[in-house]
This record gives C-alpha cells, sequence and structure tokens, in this order.
C-alpha cells in the first residue's frame, strides 16, 4: 500500500444477504473563502465558509503568518467547531495572513486560500464626546468657545466638531454649524445680548458622529469690560517625569484693558478643590517647567494658568486634565552632538512609543516649528527623529522639545547655550575641515648640482591623496608617494614663500617655508655652492685634497696639494699674493701630487698662496692663507718639533755678574727654538738663577747678541704662586631639531660626565655648552659634541691645545713653570 492513495468502504450482510456499499471514506474538503476583520489592538477575528464535503467533521484549525515570512504558527491547539474564531496575541502594527483547515477522524483537509493581508489595529468605532466647554471672550453678540477633544477616537482621528446650542430661557436646542468645525475653537454668532446660552459638541470620525458632550455651564451673552485678562486655554502637559512636568497654554484671546505681561500657574491634588501658586514671579512666555518642589512623585495633579496684566490678575483657565508625577517607562533625553561625517549639529530622540499613526512634533521655546527654510531639517526614521542644524548661529540658541502624537505622552526636550553652541561649532569646522597632521613641517635640502628639494611628511594618508606646490605662485603638481618638490634651478629670482598644499578626502593641510633675505641668501649660497662643486668634480680637473700646511720631522714647512680628473694638456700652477712662483718640486700630475717646499721657513714666507688646475674643461682653485694666527701656529709646532734648536748654530751663553759660562741644556736648563727665534727654558726658577743672561747667534758673517740683566727684578715667589692661577675654557655650540635634540660630550671618544671641572649646559633650548674650569695642559685633546633624535644625529669636532701662557719682559718670558729667554733671527 506504500506510497498510493486508497479509500475504503463497508457493506454489512445478514442472512437475507448484503447491503449496498457505503460510501467511500476520505478527509473533508478544504475550507472556503477566510475573512479576517479587526478586534483589538493585539487580535482579529477570522470568519470563514464550511467545506463543501464535509465528511463527518470534527473542528477546525486555525493559522497565522506574518506577512512577507513562511513561518505558519497554529492560533488553537483543539479542534474548533464554529465558522468564526478570534486570534490572540498578535503584534500591533504587524501584518498579518490567515488560512483554515477542517478534520475529522481520518485527518486535515488541505488547507484553504490565504486570507487578504490584514494590519493589526483595534477595529474603528465613534468617537466619545468631547467635554470641558469654556467660554474664552463674549462681545455682546458672539461667543468664542473653546473645549478639549475627546479622550478616546476611536482609532481614527476626530477631524470635524459639530454644535448645538441652547437659549435656557427657551430651553431649546439647534444646530450652530452644518459645514464642520476642524479646530477646538469656535466663535458662534447671532445671540442675543443679556440671554443665556448653554452649548453642547459632538466629534466625529471616519465611522461617524459620536455623542454629545455633557451641556457647558450657563454662559450669558453681555460684552466683556473688565480690566484683567479673559482666561488662557488648551491647558496642557508634556515631559512628565519622576521630579518635573512642563506645563503648556495658549494665551488669552481678551487681553484686558492693558497688554498681558505675564503668567502664573496653579497646582491642586487630583480630588482636590484647593489651589496653589507654582510660581511666585510671573513668566512671559507660555510654558512652566514645574519641578518635584511641591509635587509628590506617583501622585495625580491639575495645573491651570491665570494671566496678568497692569490692572491686576485675569480669571483662572479651565484645568488641565490630571497628570501622575511618574515618568513613562523607558522614557529618553534628546541627544545633543555634532554628527561626525557631515559636521552637522544635531538634537537626537528616540521614542520610548510608537504607534501606527504617530508623528514627532519638534517645537522651539514650545512653539511649533513650521519654517524649516533656515538650514533646519527633520530626518524622521521608525522611533527615531532628528532635528539637523546644517549652519547654526546664535538665532538657533534656546529651548528645542519634542513630542510624539498617540502615545501616552513620550517628549523630552534640550536647551542649547552660547557656550555649548561654540564649542560644538568649532568640533563642527573641525569634522568639515578636517586637517591632516604633519610629521614635519615643510623643509628644503640642497641636492648635487643646486638644485633644491623642497619636502615635508604627513601622517595617515591615503593612496588617493593629492598636492599642489606653490613656489611665488607658481604650482607644481607632485607625483604620488613622497611629498616633494625639486627645483632644478634655483636662482635669484627664487626668493620668497614656498607652500604646499595636500588634500586627502576632506581633510586638508598647509604648509610653508620663507626663503627671503638672508635665509635665502645662505640657500642660495649653498645652492650655487654645490652647482661649482658638481661642475668642479664631475666635468673637469679639479682639487682631490685642497691647499694644506704639511710639517716634517725634520722642521721643513711644505705646501701641499692633490689634483684628480686630468688631461694631458692640463696645467697646474703656483701663485703667492696672486703672483706666480715656481715651485723647487715639479708638480706631478700622474699621481695628482702637488708640493711647494717653503725652505727657512719664515716671515718672508707670509702670504697668501693659491694653486691652479686647468684645461679646456674649466679650471680649480685652492688657496691658503699663510698669514696671522696661520703664522704663529706653524712657528708653534715648528718650536714643538724641532726640540733643541741648532739649525742656524744658536749659540747661548749665561752671563753670571762674577763669571761668564756656557750653559748646558738639561731637563731644567731647556735650549730650543725655530729658524725664527731662539728659547731658553729655566724649569722651578730659584734664586741661584739670578743674573746677565746673553743670548748670541753667530752666522758666517756677523755674531747678534742681547743681554737681559735678571740679577734683582723678579720675584720668584711670586712667579712660582703663578702656578695656582687658574682660567675657564668654554665651548658652545648652537643646536635645533624637532624633537629637540639630546647633546652629549666626550673628550677623545671618552664621554664627559658632569662634575666640578666640567659643566654641562644647554641655554634657551638651543645653546649647548661644555666649561671647563681649572684649565691645564691635561686638557689638551679632542672635544666632540654628538647630537641625536629619532630621526638621526651628527657631531662636531674641535682640537684644544692648552699651552703655558708667557709674561714678556724684553726678551725674557715667563710661564707657570719656566721662563723663556728669546733672540729673533
Amino acid at each position: 500500500l506504500e506510497g498510493k492513495d486508497y479509500q475504503f468502504r463497508v457493506v454489512s450482510a445478514n442472512m437475507y444477504g448484503v447491503s449496498e456499499p457505503s460510501e467511500p471514506s476520505s478527509v473533508p474538503s478544504a475550507p472556503g473563502q477566510v475573512v479576517a476583520t479587526r478586534e483589538t489592538e493585539t487580535s482579529v477575528l477570522i470568519q470563514w465558509a464550511p467545506p463543501k464535503d464535509p465528511n463527518n467533521l470534527i473542528g477546525y484549525y486555525i493559522d497565522s503568518c506574518v506577512k512577507g515570512s513562511k513561518d505558519w504558527t497554529s492560533a488553537n491547539h483543539k479542534p474548533h467547531k464554529q465558522t468564526r474564531f478570534v486570534v490572540h496575541g498578535l503584534t500591533t502594527g504587524e501584518t498579518y495572513g490567515f488560512r483554515v483547515q477542517a478534520i475529522n477522524e481520518l485527518g486535515l483537509s488541505d488547507e484553504s486560500q490565504e486570507s487578504a493581508p490584514l494590519s493589526v489595529r483595534a477595529a474603528l468605532k465613534l468617537p466619545s464626546f468631547p467635554y470641558d466647554i469654556s467660554l474664552l471672550y463674549c462681545d455682546g453678540e458672539s461667543m468664542l468657545l473653546n473645549w478639549k477633544q475627546p479622550l478616546h477616537s476611536g482609532g481614527a482621528d476626530v477631524t470635524d466638531y459639530y454644535i448645538d446650542k441652547c437659549n435656557v430661557a427657551k430651553k431649546t436646542w439647534k444646530e450652530v454649524n452644518v459645514p464642520p468645525i476642524k479646530e477646538t475653537l469656535h466663535k458662534v454668532g447671532g445671540l442675543t445680548a443679556g440671554s443665556v446660552y448653554q452649548f453642547r459638541v459632538y466629534g466625529a470620525n471616519l465611522t461617524g458622529l459620536g455623542d454629545a458632550s455633557s451641556p457647558s455651564s450657563p454662559f450669558k451673552c453681555e460684552a466683556w469690560t473688565m480690566p484683567e485678562p479673559g482666561p488662557a486655554y488648551d491647558v496642557t502637559f508634556t515631559e512628565v517625569r519622576d521630579d518635573s512636568v512642563v506645563v503648556e497654554w495658549k494665551a488669552p484671546v481678551y487681553n484686558g484693558a492693558s497688554a498681558i505681561t505675564g503668567y502664573f500657574v496653579e497646582k491642586s491634588k487630583k480630588g482636590s478643590d484647593n489651589w496653589s501658586k507654582v510660581n511666585e514671579s510671573s513668566v512671559n512666555h507660555c510654558y512652566l517647567k514645574v519641578s518635584i518642589c511641591g509635587l509628590e512623585t506617583g501622585e495625580s495633579y491639575g495645573f491651570r494658568v491665570r494671566a496678568e496684566n497692569t490692572n491686576g490678575i485675569g480669571v483662572a483657565s479651565t484645568p488641565s486634565d490630571p497628570v501622575c508625577i511618574k515618568a513613562l517607562s523607558g522614557t529618553q533625553e534628546i541627544k545633543c552632538g555634532v554628527d561626525e561625517e557631515s559636521g552637522d549639529i544635531y538634537l537626537s530622540f528616540e521614542s520610548c512609543q510608537m504607534a501606527e499613526k504617530s508623528k514627532f512634533v519638534w517645537k522651539k521655546s514650545y512653539q511649533e516649528m513650521t519654517d524649516f527654510s533656515k538650514g533646519i531639517i527633520v530626518k524622521t526614521s521608525g522611533s527615531h527623529s532628528t532635528l539637523l542644524f546644517e549652519n547654526p548661529d546664535k538665532e538657533d540658541l534656546g529651548t528645542y522639545s519634542v513630542s510624539v502624537t498617540h502615545t501616552d505622552g513620550a517628549s523630552a526636550s534640550y536647551k542649547i547655550s552660547a557656550e555649548e553652541l561654540e564649542k560644538m561649532l568649532a568640533l563642527s569646522y573641525d569634522i568639515r575641515n578636517p586637517i591632516i597632521p604633519l610629521k614635519t613641517e615643510l623643509a628644503y635640502k640642497i641636492l648635487e648640482r643646486g638644485r633644491m628639494r623642497f619636502w615635508l611628511q604627513a601622517e595617515g594618508i591615503s593612496s588617493a591623496v593629492t598636492y599642489k606646490f606653490f613656489a611665488n605662485n607658481k604650482d607644481h603638481d607632485a607625483a604620488t608617494g613622497i611629498i616633494e618638490m625639486v627645483m632644478d634651478h634655483f636662482t635669484d629670482d627664487s626668493e620668497g614663500t614656498f607652500t604646499v598644499q595636500i588634500q586627502d578626502g576632506r581633510a586638508k593641510a598647509q604648509s610653508s617655508l620663507v626663503l627671503i633675505g638672508d635665509a635665502f641668501k645662505a640657500a642660495l649660497a649653498e645652492a650655487e655652492y654645490q652647482r661649482r662643486e658638481y661642475i668642479r668634480v664631475k666635468e673637469g680637473p679639479h682639487f682631490m685634497e685642497f691647499l694644506s700646511i704639511q710639517i716634517g720631522d725634520n722642521a721643513s714647512v711644505t705646501l701641499f696639494c692633490k689634483v684628480a680628473n686630468l688631461k694631458k694638456d692640463s696645467v697646474f700652477q703656483w701663485y703667492k699674493d696672486d703672483v706666480e712662483v715656481i715651485s723647487e718640486v715639479p708638480a706631478d700630475l700622474n699621481s695628482g701630487v702637488c708640493k711647494f717646499p717653503l725652505t727657512n721657513f719664515s716671515k718672508r714666507d707670509v702670504g697668501l698662496y693659491k694653486a691652479t688646475i686647468t684645461d679646456d674643461r674649466g679650471q680649480d682653485v685652492s688657496q691658503i692663507d699663510v698669514s696671522g694666527k696661520a703664522f704663529d701656529d706653524i712657528i708653534n709646532e715648528l718650536s714643538r718639533v724641532a726640540g733643541v734648536y741648532d739649525m742656524y748654530h744658536h749659540v747661548c751663553h749665561l752671563a753670571l755678574q762674577s763669571q761668564d759660562s756656557k750653559i748646558p741644556a738639561s731637563e731644567r736648563m731647556r735650549i730650543g727654538g725655530n729658524p725664527a727665534m731662539a728659547t731658553l727654558e729655566i724649569v722651578e726658577p730659584t734664586d741661584k738663577d739670578k743674573g746677565m743672561y746673553t743670548i748670541e747667534t753667530v752666522d758666517p758673517e756677523k755674531t747678534h747678541s742681547r743681554t737681559l740683566d735678571l740679577s734683582g727684578q723678579l720675584d720668584w715667589t711670586q712667579l712660582n704662586e703663578g702656578k695656582t692661577k687658574c682660567s675657564t675654557l668654554s665651548l658652545t655650540c648652537t643646536v635645533c631639531g624637532d624633537p629637540k635634540p639630546l647633546v652629549s660630550w666626550s673628550k677623545n671618544d671618552q664621554e664627559v660626565e658632569p662634575s666640578d671641572q666640567y659643566v654641562i649646559a644647554m641655554d634657551s633650548g638651543k645653546f649647548a655648552s661644555l666649561t671647563i674650569k681649572g684649565v691645564s695642559l691635561e686638557d689638551s685633546g679632542k672635544y666632540t659634541m654628538t647630537v641625536q633624535n629619532k630621526y638621526g644625529g651628527e657631531s662636531v669636532d674641535i682640537i684644544v691645545s692648552v699651552y703655558k701662557h708667557a709674561l714678556f719682559l724684553g726678551q725674557l718670558y715667563f710661564t707657570n713653570h719656566v721662563m723663556y729667554m728669546e733672540h729673533l733671527a
């Protein structure tokens, strides 16, 4: 039997024979059309036609499904015998479809056709009656009436109102209007002065006309002339919290004999006739936030309002409906901020309740906002609404509130202050005009051939970033990658301001470098030097080693240089004071070594020496000045190298008062000199060394002598005390860098630690110094200052030589330890 459908029938038999067979067995046929109609906010009434073939029907099963899904859910768990059924537990506002199946002992029928989709909400009914009819003004011929809309709308908006009037004396009710009234405010005309009238109001929605309100209080038709204001009206409440409530109202129609100056709000606990003032001082606007002072959380209160003018306080308004001082569950406040993408300032509110017809109503100073032409936009999605300020200014300061219709009072407010707006405007500007952070500002570096490279480094840029360089109003497109511009020709016309602009999406950055005056001259000089160096080294003959002075072990003095990139026709020449001179040693152009000996070096060799190397590709020049300090340095070095001086056969004699005797050289009597000077050093002089000193210089033609009497002129004790005198040496260098570099000092490649003798300092953040106190011969050496930051480092060396400082007395010098006797050659 498996896999096939079968029917069965039964035949009965007795002693007389066999009966007719029964009808074949089967399940019921499918139910007929299914119709769904609204019942309540969470239930729907389902009705359907019974199946054509019941086949011993037992009952029905009803299924529901949210529109758009395939998830069918059974609404009943046992067979339902009727052809109508109420499905409960549905979601308000959701749209559903419904279907029905019949069942008998053999099983379920096929499903019925699905019902038309139906949105779940309460069925429309007639509205309830309006209430609290009040008189706002009477001019003796007409009355201006106001009333409260029905508490229950019947599921549709109450759009129309109808009024009946009754002359109390005649006790006859008549219609006031045939065309419906759209507002809860209406002027009833055609009244008889002095008569007393009552009124009743009907509300209507799509379903029809609701019940009439209770008759109003009797109102006498006489013109109002009292000097005080008439009553305010439409007193409502919003923003109910556990500790506060905001009361709103509309200004009186009748001002009295003078303009209205303010309002007082009164409160009364529900069920009580006692009213008390909420505010001791009047407010000049039609709203008031009532705080917890005088209110009890969870209690219900009614509020009414009185207007005031210079003539006094007017009559009270019709009281508001009672309000329970307790926040709605899930209540949220308005959030204020700046959109991270657009930079728009916003107020945002999430409602804790929403109905199908709910709308967000935004107000400023509790007046509904209707003009959105000044850069204010409302965006609403679901239960979320946002008020956007595209270009806010001081006119946008104030209190903003929002309320949600068709809810139990979902509402909130927010006050934008001047200080807060200023901060948000600054943040908005930063978002709309983002800045690309720079690691380094625009700087320059001089390349070979005198080309100028302008560059900077930015952080966090994308591959789509673009750059523009402006050099004296001339822009350059920069390639992707490193942000740089290279100028091949940096000339006098290049003086000015260099600027780079960067854009990456909406983010921008700009950096400028001013090269004007001395800064430009220094850069131009360096560029021109590098340009000359490139031409010199790469394109023509040049000096590989520039002119220098070499002093030999035999106290010889030689000018030395080395040239390169030579041709056969390259010419080397020597000059002294711009006059060509011929060297004793010819230039060796094969090796490039060129020498100019200064034989018997003396003052006659003082001058400006220059060497040139020339061919058809160009010329290179090197020069050295042998005069002044340079000459003195050579003499000092010769003195050191020469040791005991006898190059010119100088003979030194010591002539004492009693007898002459020759001074032998010793550790205490040190004889020395150079081609220009002869010296006698007396180490640790005493009284025995007093006397007449003579130095004689002998050459082949003549003998020269100089004499100095030191018999009683010197105080040897004072001379020796000179040993204790101290001097100070300060080495100073200007450093700069970003971030600020670290500075260290070393002597002969050994780090110098701060001490009483060595003082290390940094003044004004850029003047690094090393001060040596009590300078002595031991302080001679190579001193190195090193600067270092995260981008690299640099160092500079200086050679410090400490000599014995002499006191000149005729031909005799004195130092801390020795005295010198000299004779100039």
